[in-house]
């Protein structure tokens, strides 16, 4: 199997190119029934991010995501048709974690209400969270999808989902690279020496291990290809529940 290379831009406006998994492969259509497309503006530009269902009137993303008029589709396999699979939902709510830090990408999630509850199908469906206490190792095969451009010099993102495999780094080789990581909250993924890494972005995707979404795509570095650091989620369950009770309007 020939080496793998994401390259993916964080907030760039539709069409403008860069979000970008690189040597993966498109999924089978409607086989991530979890992932959501999520768009919104910021300064009148309109931006993507990555998202993914986690109940059947809630988006699990990054904070950093965060604009106006916001809207998720559901059941999407090639995002510039309108496919009958799809559910277009605007966003109620967005409840981006209150203790998120710009400056160090630091609590970099977020969930969005949406304003009516998804129809579950086989094409859209709540992806699971880990359990308590669960976590990824370092050597451990993960997955991750993205509508982003399939090659360096690409105009715009790919129309179809794309994936490929990313695998769990330890956390002195992300210590390394990122001064500001933090192991409580965050773990990192990418190999370079396969150059097979998430670089900036598709923001807001899920790493998914054991059928299971073990993170939420937040950063990388422009000087290095891999590894990227992702949200580690079960750092934020309990934030996550409360946030999804009822006494919270759902």
């Amino acid at each position: 199997m020939p080496p793998v290379l994401i390259l993916l831009t964080i907030l760039l406006p539709l069409g403008a190119g860069g979000e970008e998994i690189i040597g993966g492969h498109e999924v089978k259509p409607h086989s991530r029934p979890y992932m959501a497309f999520v768009t919104f503006l910021n300064d009148g530009n309109m931006m993507f991010c990555g998202g993914f269902l986690v109940r059947d009137n809630f988006v699990l993303t990054a904070a950093h995501c965060l604009g106006s008029s916001m809207r998720v589709t559901l059941g999407a396999h090639n995002i510039e048709t309108k496919e009958e699979t799809q559910q277009i939902i605007p966003v109620a709510e967005a409840i981006p974690h209150p203790d998120y830090n710009a400056e160090n990408w630091s609590n970099d999630i977020m969930l969005l209400k949406l304003e009516r509850k998804a129809i579950r199908t086989n094409a859209v469906r709540p992806l699971r969270l880990p359990k308590a206490n669960s976590q990824v190792n370092p050597g451990d095969e993960c997955h991750i999808a993205g509508w982003g451009a399939t090659s360096l010099n690409a105009t715009k993102g790919a129309a179809s989902l794309q994936e490929t495999v990313l695998i769990i780094q330890d956390d002195e080789k992300c210590e390394l690279d990122f001064h500001q990581y933090m192991k409580t909250i965050q773990f990192c993924a990418g190999d370079p020496k396969q150059i097979q890494a998430a670089f900036k972005g598709d923001s807001g995707g899920p790493l998914v291990c054991d059928n299971r979404a073990y993170g939420v795509l937040s950063n990388g570095d422009n000087e290095i290809i891999a590894p990227a650091i992702f949200t580690k989620v079960v750092s934020f369950l309990p934030w996550i529940q409360r946030s999804m009770k009822p006494s919270n309007g759902c």
